[in-house]
Parts: C-alpha cells; structure tokens; sequence
C-alpha cells in the first residue's frame, strides 16, 4: 500500500496535488503531520490521520475536520519529528512505500531532518515540494533503472545515500553518470536532459534524483 504523508513548508499547488492523487496515488493511506493538514485540507485531501503537536497549524479550528480516533496528538517537546512520527504511522499501517508532500524552503534544520530520512534503513521513496520532485532509486542488490520524460534541458541533479558502495549509469543526460567517484560528500549537481528522455540505473547503491517539478 502507498503512503502519503503531508508535512509543513512548501507543498505544490492544490491543482498539482489533485492530480497526483488522481492519476499516481489513488487509494494510497493520507497522513497529515502538522502543518502539513492546512496543505491536504486546502487541497480538498481529507486525510486518514492527522499526528504531530500541531504548534505551526495555522488554525486549530482544522483539527475538528478529523475524526478524535484518527487524531493522534503529542505533547510540543518529544523525541520526534511531526515527519517522523506520520512515516512511523505510515509504517505500522502496512504501507511498503512512501511518500512524503511539503518540506519545501522554510528553515533549513527542518529540510535536513527530511533528507535524513532518505539515509534510513526504511525511507521515503519520492518527496514532493513547491517546486522539486524528488525520487529514490534504490538498487536492492540488483539493478534498479529510473525513467522520466522531461523537458528538454531540464536540470537533473543526483546525490549518493545510504552505506554504499555506489555505481550508476545514466542515458539521456548530458554528463554520464557512469564511472563517477560516487562516495559520501560527492554528487552530481545541475546535470541536464539533453532531449528529455532520461534514465537512471543504480547498479548498486541508493540515489536520490532531483527534477524540478511540473516536467
């Protein structure tokens, strides 16, 4: 089952998230981590849960629009993140995969507590802000091949996470991706779609693959 967690900061439009449930995530479990209800409510999402201490709701009138057994709240001074809790629920739920809407500009503590969570041993697989999409490729010990069709010239950038070791191809992109010094600290930043269509493999190792949204 899929996962959606909506979480504070920079969600898409309302229309961008509309169609995403509409067309890639039908039937996929709604998770609202604080804030993130204002961005699931304004995009007419009702959510199954709503979790976190709720301080950076704008309005605590929201809170009424979910059912008491499906609001789950935390004192303000806990051991988690609003994220994290809403992944863990996400996770007990029996969701396999997970995505993560919101997160983006706002303070940078909060954008690094997200990408921590790409590092983990269960992570995010896709993570949508205002104005990137976010994609985890993972090899799982066998080849893992990313495909996405976007404009031409389209800026892609690529950034190794997890243990290691990282090894990984690339078509349709401008600078190949094979035969990088992939390790902690190296990327690849501002590479480009030379005629849109591009694909990714992780022969081993697990990327995170940055696109601007709305390709």
């Amino acid at each position: 089952m899929l996962g959606i967690i909506f979480t504070g900061a920079q969600a898409p439009e309302a229309r961008i998230i509309k169609q995403l449930l509409e067309t890639e995530a039908k039937g996929a479990l709604v998770i609202a981590a604080d804030s993130g209800l204002a961005a699931a409510q304004d995009a007419g999402v009702k959510p199954d849960w709503a979790v976190g201490d709720f301080d950076s709701l704008d309005d605590e009138s929201r809170l009424s629009e979910v059912a008491k057994e499906r609001l789950i709240r935390y004192e303000r001074d806990k051991d988690y993140t609003d994220t994290e809790l809403a992944f863990s629920l996400a996770i007990e739920k029996g969701c396999g995969e997970i995505w993560i809407i919101g997160g983006g500009g706002g303070r940078i503590d909060h954008l690094f507590a997200i990408r921590s969570l790409f590092e983990r041993e269960l992570f995010p697989r896709r993570w949508i802000t205002d104005s990137e999409d976010i994609f985890c490729v993972n090899s799982s010990g066998e080849e893992k091949i990313f495909s996405v069709c976007l404009k031409k010239n389209a800026l892609v950038s690529v950034f190794p996470l997890g243990s290691g070791p990282w090894d990984a191809q690339s078509r349709g992109l401008k600078w190949p991706l094979s035969n990088l010094p992939w390790d902690r600290g190296f990327f690849g930043l501002s590479n480009e779609a030379e005629d849109g269509d591009v694909s990714i493999t992780a022969k081993s190792g697990r990327f995170m693959v940055i696109l601007p949204l709305n390709y």
